[in-house]
């Protein structure tokens, strides 16, 4: 496998920040947003771009975490084998206007398991996505609302993101076979 850096920290920090500012374009008063990540690393952009809104609106918006795996069409449904974490949802999503948050939009699947999973916390007025990196290579008919950046990539190839929180850097990876 050959490993090569495609987006280093400092270009981390802008794609995540002009996800925000399109946040705040795109919506006339952020007060009525709320914020949820995909697990693992999907929280973890949706608590950056929380704390970019604090600082740009003075607005506090609320971050949840949302656990997809037994939402999943494309994972082992065995209870036994499944790895669980809680979802953490702050507020009632009834009328809210939900951004969900990941790291890295490939087949779709993932999205379909959090738009199921969201369901089971209320009916939202709206729900958008972003994502910190588009790959291509779509089986679902999803499309992003929010791109930090899109990497076009091969069948072959991986797109792994690191973040300082849990990998202890910012940036992400291509693995190419060879």
């Amino acid at each position: 496998m050959i490993e090569k850096e495609v987006v280093d920290a400092l270009t981390m920090k802008r794609a995540i920040t002009r996800i925000t500012y399109e946040i705040i374009e795109r919506h006339q008063g952020i007060e009525n947003i709320v914020l949820i990540g995909i697990k693992t690393r999907g929280i973890f952009i949706a608590q950056r771009i929380a704390q970019r809104l604090k600082a740009l609106e003075n607005i506090d918006v609320p971050v949840g975490e949302l656990d997809i795996t037994l939402y999943r069409d494309d994972k082992n449904k065995e209870l036994e084998e499944a790895e669980l974490h809680d979802s953490a949802i702050p507020v009632s999503l009834e009328g809210k206007e939900v951004i969900l948050i990941d790291d890295v939009l490939f087949t779709g699947r993932t999205i379909r398991a959090a738009l199921d999973a969201i369901m089971d916390f209320g009916r939202p007025k709206r729900i958008a996505l972003a994502v910190l990196v588009d790959r291509g290579h779509r089986e679902l008919p999803v499309r992003p609302d929010f791109v930090g950046k899109n990497i076009p990539t091969a069948l072959t190839e991986e797109i792994i993101v690191e973040m300082e929180e849990l990998d202890g850097k910012d940036r992400v990876l291509i693995y190419k076979e060879g």
